[in-house]
């Protein structure tokens, strides 16, 4: 019986499910552990907990443990720093990466008035939103989904982003009133990726290589490539995206990167393309650039909104 640790919301158990009805279809047993972390038992922001890692370190130090056999994380929610005696074996196929609005009325971002309140619990969210000059307020927000989206529902908060990909594990995407295009908001570094985690010496690594999707795992490496040479943690105001198309010389790897000033009143963006097998360097060197530009002291610019 394979012991799969996961976190207990709705959200983290479907991801967990997707990876527990993957490894059953290869005829292997599994039971899933609800392990709670940092995260899920404090109301404060993240970034006032210690940012990175506040999702996960209980599931890791579980796995270290022997407690559980593999543990199923949101891929943003790992620090970029490798863990030792962890492997990450497999990425499974990515969700659709983007952000969405969920708003009262079936508004959209642009329609919402001036004064509009939109909640979110991400600077990197909030400064983008900041950015667009929109007039509308960005109020911070913890919870998960049925929290963030109760709180449009009964009037306190006109609207709230959240990522696609967790509304559509959950089903829920009849609820989204629109998916922000990447160039107005850029999502996070690995957004939309589930890292399936085991120990390195674990006779398991071979079975959950099947659940590895090449193109998925490349993309989120030259994200978190990006993230990690900018030193900068899960709660950064650092958008990325990248994806894998067939180039000249073969498949290539395309990234965009985005750091912004936390109140939106400047931000760098630039792309970079590469080949595949070298998808972390594509994110070093488009790094580089991006502090070249002056990202480290955007991200270390606060404003009002802050």
């Amino acid at each position: 019986m394979i012991r799969l640790g996961t976190r207990a919301s709705a959200l983290a158990l479907a991801q967990s499910g997707h990876v527990a009805d993957a490894l059953r279809e290869q005829g292997l047993e599994v039971e899933l552990v609800h392990i709670t972390t940092e995260g899920d038992t404090s109301t404060a922001a993240i970034q006032q907990l210690g940012g990175t890692g506040v999702f996960v370190n209980a599931l890791r130090d579980a796995l270290l443990a022997g407690d559980i056999d593999i543990a199923v994380h949101s891929y943003k929610d790992l620090p970029t720093a490798p863990a030792a005696g962890l492997v990450i074996a497999a990425v499974p196929q990515r969700q659709d990466a983007r952000d969405v609005l969920v708003a009262r009325d079936g508004l959209t971002l642009g329609e919402l008035p001036t004064g509009a309140r939109i909640g979110t619990g991400s600077p990197r969210r909030t400064a983008q939103i900041n950015a667009l000059g929109l007039g509308v307020e960005v109020v911070p927000v913890r919870g998960n989904v049925d929290t963030r989206i109760g709180k449009v529902t009964s009037g306190e908060l006109d609207a709230v982003v959240l990522a696609r990909a967790g509304l559509a594990r959950l089903g829920r995407l009849d609820e989204v009133t629109e998916t922000l295009d990447p160039l107005q908001v850029l999502p996070a570094p690995a957004q939309g990726a589930l890292a399936v985690e085991c120990r390195t010496d674990s006779d398991l690594v071979t079975a959950l290589k099947a659940l590895d999707d090449p193109d998925t795992r490349v993309a989120v490496a030259a994200e978190r490539a990006l993230l990690a040479a900018l030193e900068a943690g899960c709660s950064a105001p650092v958008g990325a995206m990248a994806e894998v198309a067939e180039g000249d010389d073969g498949p290539e790897v395309f990234l965009r990167g985005l750091v912004c000033a936390l109140d939106g009143s400047d931000a760098v963006r630039l792309s970079a393309t590469g080949p595949t097998h070298d998808a972390a360097g594509v994110g070093e060197r488009l790094a580089a650039e991006l502090l070249d530009l002056g990202a480290a002291e955007l991200m270390n610019t606060t404003g009002e909104n802050a």
